[in-house]
């Protein structure tokens, strides 16, 4: 294969995982879009609905690392079409159900099959990219799960008007399974991995342990910020005088945004070389973002500002996978980044929430955001260091 024909592959099977890849987000929306349907039809509370909600997340916590250690007895385009499968069986139990037992089995179920996709569509791209536009790449494919939450904002919303709440999840499990036979029947390895995964290796010598950590722990305080955003800064402009449908208008401006800007700015640090300058500047960008929200004057453009700079960086964060384990190495090294990201992830929503309870300030808890992103930046710098200094040694 040309040089020519290479690149285009990746591009091919970069817009192929992309298409499937978002149906990840378009699964998880499916739950927040009937939640009023649901309270209505099984008599619930919203307080079982957010538990519902996080409960997609939960499985991440234990299946992260086992879903990297199989990597070793399967190829990566089975393990992600046995993911997308698991997840439309999640999605037709919850079709199915007649009670919150039986919503809270279906998310157990997809978010099982959600932690075998997140994994190996990354470990695809990395495989594919490494060493060739990486961040911009990566970026790509990011996005691909806010794409997929819109759609389902937009779908799941008629769909559950115009039939019933049983519509949307229907539907979700059909992409899901149409992405797993998408995957199976279409995707290609690079050549320099082969169809085969036999060759990976379950563990990560002692420099892989330290940068897989140190970039886990950069990519987790990244997505914790960005929920703790999405949660409380409505609270702020509410608290500054907005009405409740438009704080939240103006917060999701960012999320829009941001699915052109990440690749714009993955392509700047792809060309450019300098990822750590064009993250910190972005870093910088977030926090002042955060820190000025109180002035409700200025929230539009803050809040174009966060989505066009502060979240833009998430393919060089992620770039930083191919620099801290080696190919062979790969599958069992995403389990343990993953299982970084799913405890982060999971413990910062909360410990924002205690900030807002204690205080009774929302403003409390963006401060706290600010802080997740600065350090963001911090792990990002010290992995360059770290780097740097086990190359010399």
């Amino acid at each position: 294969m040309t040089s020519v024909d290479g690149a285009a592959a990746r591009w091919r099977m970069l817009a192929l995982l992309f298409a499937c890849r978002a149906s990840l987000g378009l699964q998880f929306q499916t739950l927040a879009s009937t939640a009023d349907p649901l309270v209505a039809q099984f008599g619930i509370g919203y307080t079982e609905i957010g538990t519902l909600i996080g409960l997609f997340m939960l499985p991440g916590l234990f299946l992260s690392l086992p879903a990297g250690t199989v990597g070793r007895y399967a190829s990566d385009k089975r393990l992600v079409s046995l993911g997308l499968a698991v997840m439309a069986l999640g999605g037709l139990v919850a079709a199915l159900a007649n009670g919150f037992g039986q919503l809270a089995l279906a998310r157990l179920i997809t978010g099982a099959g959600f932690v075998f996709g997140t994994l190996y569509f990354t470990k695809m791209v990395v495989d594919w990219f490494s060493g060739r536009e990486l961040a911009t790449a990566l970026g790509i494919l990011v996005m691909s799960w806010p794409f997929g939450i819109a759609a389902g904002q937009v779908g799941h919303a008629w769909l559950a008007l115009s039939f019933d709440w049983r519509a949307p999840f229907i539907v979700a499990a059909a992409c899901s399974a149409l992405a797993a036979a998408t995957v199976a029947w279409g995707y290609q390895p690079p050549p320099s991995v082969g169809a085969s995964a036999v060759s990976q290796e379950n563990r990560l010598p002692r420099d892989e342990w330290l940068l897989t950590l140190l970039a886990a722990v950069a990519w987790g305080l990244f997505n914790a910020g960005y929920v703790v955003y999405l949660s409380f800064a409505p609270k702020v402009l509410e608290s500054e005088g907005y009405g409740t449908t438009q704080a939240a208008g103006v917060i999701s401006i960012a999320s829009w945004v941001m699915i052109l800007s990440v690749t714009f700015i993955g392509r700047i640090a792809d060309r450019t070389g300098r990822h750590a300058t064009v993250l910190c500047v972005c870093m910088a960008v977030a926090v002042v973002s955060l820190l000025l929200l109180r002035h409700a004057e200025w929230s539009v453009a803050l809040s174009l500002a966060f989505g066009l700079l502060g979240m833009a960086p998430a393919g060089i964060i992620m770039a930083l996978t191919a620099q801290s384990m080696a190919p062979q190495r790969r599958a069992f090294g995403m389990g343990v980044f993953l299982s970084v990201y799913f405890v982060l992830q999971t413990a910062g929503p909360p410990l924002a929430g205690w900030l807002f309870d204690r205080s009774g300030d929302p403003y409390v808890a963006i401060q706290f955001a600010a802080a997740l992103f600065a350090a963001t930046g911090v792990c990002h710098i010290g992995f360059g260091w770290l780097k740097r200094r086990l190359a010399q040694a």
